[in-house]
């Protein structure tokens, strides 16, 4: 026999080529329904606020309240992730009761201007309604 059969046979006879690796399987979510909720709604928001800082600070530049070095600082791309990412964390530690998600969720989805979804979430604090 050729040297490229045997290669052949014996490819075969080892069980050919490996199998595919499987992909490791994500651990499963033990995070409560309302966890869950929490965490999505603050994914949304952190990006979103930090861009209505970013137009806030924008705005003081305009008004003449910052200088434009002040604005370079406070806008650097480094500085918006770190406060989305310090958001995100004290949002996520919060334990907040269903209504309150409801509002963080509700005002995400209706409120697209920086100022009318501040105003909005200022309705976390509010006492439920009996």
């Amino acid at each position: 026999m050729r040297a490229s059969a045997w290669l052949v046979i014996a490819a075969l006879g080892c069980g050919g080529a490996p199998p595919p690796a499987a992909e490791p399987t994500p651990a499963p979510d033990t995070r409560s329904a309302i966890d869950r909720r929490r965490d999505a709604a603050c994914d949304q928001l952190g990006p979103k606020l930090t861009a209505c800082a970013v137009e806030d600070a924008r705005a003081s530049l305009a008004a003449g309240t910052i200088d434009q070095a002040q604005l370079d600082r406070d806008t650097a791309p480094a500085i918006q992730r770190k406060n989305t990412e310090e958001f995100d964390r004290a949002c996520k530690g919060t334990a907040y009761s269903s209504r309150q998600i409801r509002v963080l969720e509700v005002c995400f989805q209706q409120e697209r201007a920086c100022a009318p979804l501040l105003d909005c979430l200022g309705h976390l604090s509010d006492a439920p309604k009996p």
